[in-house]
């Protein structure tokens, strides 16, 4: 029996602590890359502490444990960083507890998920400070951070399914085939966002839409995306040339244009689509032009650490809007496969009752 049949309601409880449980993610994502931009990522030298301790302590007692010198405002930063992300992990054990007590599959598999996933993230947390703003890790810290973004998410849009309303009778695919290929560049051009930013490259390219003023210039792809550097190294402000930060930029501004011809291509496909859909596909094209607008003033005014944050923020936001339009369309689609297979049921008991 699929879970659209015999359902009953989740707990308001649920429904509340998602909603609470996205917003919060966002804000743990942007406090994680505010840190990382004011250059406080290792602030606290040590984890989950901060020279040992809960709170910064001061001066005095973070000399008896560490020779790093102690800056305030930056181990601050990182702390606060740590508490909104521990209370991150209490919600999401409580949405988990919640949701394993719901009848529905889905619900319960979510509850699954959920520790999981903040597990591995504490972990990338950690392994953030303990190697020293490895690139590598860095980079999947914020990937991890919008895994739980999404997941948060998916689990409130599971709550408010789309697909409990009656099902469509409609003909053609309920998801455009290049919904997959969007949610693919955007995740590309993300994770490339986030290489560029742990490893210093937003200077790597000056001017726009030039880069150092040349369509383009000198740049070093292999050592820019030498994926395993060597563990160990302090890489607060980066260990690459110059060369090597172009190249991991330039991919970058590429990988933007490649994101824009999609988009467009997508949205020009749901021209036809439902309301919904095709409203889904003007959001995303706005929010592109808001990206790349952002992306302009930041390399014109030396990349602001505000417009940073907006930069991050708009890319969370295109992804949740990729992501509602595919659970959308996937709804609908099983609701028409759950009409189609309960139409003969009908039809078989209508015939019995003759």
């Amino acid at each position: 029996m699929t879970d659209y049949c015999y359902r009953r309601e989740p707990s308001d409880y649920l429904i509340r602590f998602s909603g609470l449980a996205v917003l919060l993610t966002l804000c743990v994502l942007l406090l994680g890359v505010a840190t990382r931009l004011l250059d406080a990522g290792l602030g606290c030298p040590d984890w989950p502490g901060c020279y040992g301790r809960l709170a910064v302590p001061s001066a005095e007692q973070a000399a008896l444990v560490s020779s790093q010198p102690l800056e305030p405002i930056k181990a601050w930063m990182e702390m606060i960083h740590r508490y909104a992300a521990g209370l991150l992990g209490v919600l999401a054990l409580v949405c988990a507890a919640l949701c394993l007590r719901q009848s529905h599959r889905r619900l319960r598999l979510i509850g699954i998920a959920l520790p999981l996933l903040i597990g591995l993230q504490g972990a990338f947390g950690m392994w953030t400070v303990t190697l020293r703003l490895w690139p590598v890790v860095v980079t999947a810290h914020l990937l991890g951070g919008l895994s739980c973004l999404v997941l948060f998410f998916w689990l409130r849009l599971s709550l408010r399914s789309v697909a409990d309303q009656p099902p469509a009778r409609q003909s053609g695919s309920a998801v455009n085939p290049l919904y997959w290929l969007a949610l693919l560049v955007l995740l590309l051009q993300i994770s490339l966002g986030g290489w560029t930013s742990s490893n210093y490259a937003g200077v790597g390219c000056i001017g726009l839409p030039q880069c150092n003023g040349e369509w383009w210039p000198q740049a070093d792809f292999a050592q820019g995306f030498h994926l395993s550097p060597e563990i160990g190294h302090d890489y607060l402000h980066g260990q690459l040339d110059a060369v090597a930060r172009t190249a991991i930029h330039l991919s970058h501004r590429l990988g933007a244009v490649l994101l824009g011809i999609v988009l467009l291509a997508l949205a020009y496909q749901q021209r036809s689509a439902e309301r919904r859909l095709r409203k889904s596909s003007r959001i995303l094209l706005l929010l592109y032009g808001c990206q790349l607008l952002v992306a302009a003033v930041m390399i014109a005014w030396s990349l602001p650490v505000s417009l940073a944050l907006l930069h991050t923020l708009i890319a969370a936001l295109l992804l949740l809007t990729l992501v509602y339009a595919g659970f959308y369309g996937m709804a609908r689609q099983r609701a028409r496969q759950l009409t189609t297979e309960i139409q003969p049921a009908e039809h078989r008991r209508e015939g019995y009752g003759h």
